[in-house]
Order: C-alpha cells, then structure tokens, then sequence
C-alpha cells in the first residue's frame, strides 16, 4: 500500500533517488521486509572519486537489518548499482542507509553502540537479536570509524602500563592520555618493542609535545622512553602508586617472615594481620584499630617496616623539590639500617630510579587516572568473562575507554 510504503521512507530514513517500493509483514514471524529501488536513468557518483557515471549493472540483492518497528525485526532489501568507472574500475555505490561492508543499517547500528555502552557483549547481543560475532563485528566497524576520524594526536601528559590478558603471561601494553583520560593505544606484550610500536605511529614533533610520562620502574618501557622521547630523563615520572605497591609488598615480606619465626615457638601473634599491615593508617577500619594498636605497641619487625612504609609516603606531601630531597636522603638512611632485608630492597630500587622519582615534584602527574581506566578495563573483562582474544581485548578497551567518535554517519545525522 501507498502508506505503507510512504511511512517505511521515513522510518527508515530513504531520500532520493531511493524509494521505498515494497512492504510486507510476517505476523508469524513478527517480521517486515522492505524493498527499495530508483528511477532509471540515474546517475551515480564514483565510491573512490566522487565522478558521476551511469548506471553499468547491479549487483545481487543484499539485506540489511534495521531498528525495529512495532516490536517487529525489520529488514531493507535492494539491489545495489554498480558503475563503471575509468580510474577505480566496476564498483557498487555506497547507499546512504549502512557503511560499506556491513549488513546493519547506519541506524541499527548506532542503537547497537549505545546498548552496547551499557552492557557486556552478549547480553547486548541478546538484547538486538543478533549474533555473538555479529556484536563484535559493530564494535570493530565502530572503533576503526573513531579511529579515522581521530585528529593527530596531541600527548602532553602520558602514561604508560601493562595489563594481564587472559590467563598466565600474557599481557597487553597500554598507553593513556592523563589529560583526558582516555586509552590512546594497546600494544600486544610488555616488550621494549612493543611501545616502540607506539613510538612509531608519532612524528618527532608529536613525541617532542610530550611532557611528561608516568610509569611504573619496568626497564623495558624505560628503555623504549629514552630512545623515542627528548629529553625523557627529564620526563618520566616514576608513579608513587606502584612505589606504594612495591613497599607495602616490602612489608608482607617482613611479616611473612616474622610470622613465621614466631609461629615456630608457638606464639600466634601475627597470626591472621596480613592485610592490616597493608591499610594506611589513616585509612585503617575502625573495628581493627584496637589491635593494631597493640600490635604496634609490641615492637614486632612487621611495625618498624610498617613505620618505614608509612614515612615513605610522607614523601610526596612537600611541595618543593628541595624539602622532598632532605626527607628522602633521611628516610634513605633508616630503611638502609633497619637490618630489614625487603625494605632495604625497597630503598634501594627507589634510590636507583630516584630522577624518576624526584620528577614528581616538576611534573605532579600519577598514574592514578590509568589505575582507575584499569579498574575498568578488569570490570570489562569480567562482564565478558574475561577477554582471551587480543583483537578483542583491544577493540573492548578502544570501544569502551578510547574516547572515539564510535557512531556511523546516518541521513539526519551526517557529522
């Protein structure tokens, strides 16, 4: 019918030369097809170069699913034109409905992108009525779109980590804008080339516009630094973070060991404390003051290098690159006499990587922002039940965290 065919033009967003030339309803299968076609005698431009050509054939008929309509799947047909052009050869048209390749429209598409936003990959799937593939399919399409409208990237403040994908060893390498914390580029393995490959896609001037890096003391990203970035022994901030990390692992060390000692003449009282040694004090649960307190009070080793980890903290409260200095060269001095095996390991990694350290005082940049894109990355994973795939590990994490313009280019919306 006329109306038919009148109210699926709009719905489906044809505009000439197309028309809407067919409609049918499947009750039973709660489905609708539509079929398009064109006058004859158009012309048509040239995919490649835009040179307007006659009409050389059409290729079969193709199917695209589209949003659907009064709770019915909804479905456009057509056959394609194909010119023939003297520079690029015979060549379909792009229709103004769907991107080239894909059998969604533009439409159906963006509503994917959206639910997709929102939850993991195969219940998005269930939701739309698609397939599993065909979920990762629209995230791929959709992270490649917002990656070639990508303006030259502009660096200024970067960070660079490491992520487990997958079971055992293997890992993905990450590099974050800090500014707008997004994720800029995921690179397979933790190799000093695998961030070389980074590198590789900036041009002197762009990896000269860096201005700082924050990063964990992993000599292999260490290396690739100093090699593709000026002046990066100026730049690199070693991140207080992972420092922590490192510390309060220094700690665990100590009691493990105490504990261990005291176990042997049956005294218990370490006993269950692992992770209140790991709390800072301020951040300690109420419940669990009272015992610590007299934990404290007993002068274990575990409370001198709980003592030692609390003191380095305090490092990153001065303001001045100079008062930061006099703290540490003190607390350097401690941690190297306390006769505590894993916190002089401690002091002395940091004493190695010190400009690093020290530049937090120039720069004040942490890689807080990539520990909270991580968070997120790990909520990903687990809504996907964890990602063992590295394609798709990067495309979740660009989809997700990349700060791209994901959406194809539909007749209302062209931008």
């Amino acid at each position: 019918m006329v109306q038919d065919t009148e109210l699926y033009r709009h719905l489906l967003g044809i505009v000439a030369p197309w028309t809407v030339d067919r409609v049918e309803l499947n009750a039973k299968e709660r489905r609708v097809d539509v079929w398009t076609g064109h006058p004859a005698g158009e012309r048509w431009p040239c995919p490649e170069c835009g040179l307007p050509l006659g009409l050389f054939d059409h290729a079969e008929e193709r199917v695209w699913r589209h949003l659907d309509s009064c709770a019915f799947q909804t479905f456009l047909h057509a056959r394609v034109p194909r010119v023939e052009c003297p520079q690029h050869g015979k060549l379909p048209v792009r229709v103004p409905w769907a991107e080239p390749n894909s059998r969604f429209t533009a439409l159906f598409e963006r509503w994917s992108i959206q639910v997709m936003q929102q939850t993991d990959t195969a219940a998005a799937a269930e939701l739309l009525g698609i397939s599993w593939d065909e979920a990762w399919g629209i995230q791929e399409r959709a992270v490649a779109r917002g990656l070639a409208a990508k303006p030259p990237l502009t660096l200024r403040m970067m960070g660079v980590d490491e992520k487990a994908v997958g079971a055992g060893q293997d890992y993905a390498t990450l590099v974050y804008n800090l500014e707008k914390a997004t994720v800029e580029w995921v690179g397979e393995g933790r190799k000093k080339e695998t961030l070389d490959g980074f590198f590789r896609t900036l041009s002197l001037e762009q990896r000269s516009a860096i201005e700082a890096v924050g990063l964990d003391m992993w000599d292999p990203f260490i290396a690739s630094i100093y090699e593709h970035v000026p002046s990066a022994e100026e730049k690199m901030v070693f991140d207080r973070f992972h420092i922590a990390k490192h510390a309060n692992e220094g700690v665990d060390k100590v009691r493990k060991s105490e504990n261990r000692e005291l176990g042997a003449s049956g005294d218990p009282t370490l006993k269950g404390s692992k992770y209140l040694w790991l709390y800072r004090r301020e951040n300690l649960p109420e419940m669990h003051r009272d015992r610590f307190a007299a934990l404290q009070a007993l002068h274990l080793k575990t409370g001198r290098a709980y003592a030692l980890k609390e003191a380095l903290a305090g490092l990153w409260d001065y303001a001045s690159l100079g008062w930061a200095t006099r703290y540490w060269r003190r607390w350097y001095f401690w941690a190297t006499h306390s006769r505590l095996s894993p916190m002089i390991e401690v002091a002395q990694m940091v004493h190695d990587h010190l400009k690093g350290v020290l530049n937090f005082f120039a720069h004040r940049i942490t890689n807080a922002v990539a520990e909270g894109l991580n968070s997120k990355i790990a909520t990903i994973q687990k809504m996907t039940y964890g990602i063992r795939n590295r394609d798709h590990f990067r495309t979740a994490v660009l989809f997700r965290c990349g700060g791209l313009s994901l959406y194809p280019r539909t007749p209302d919306n062209p931008g």
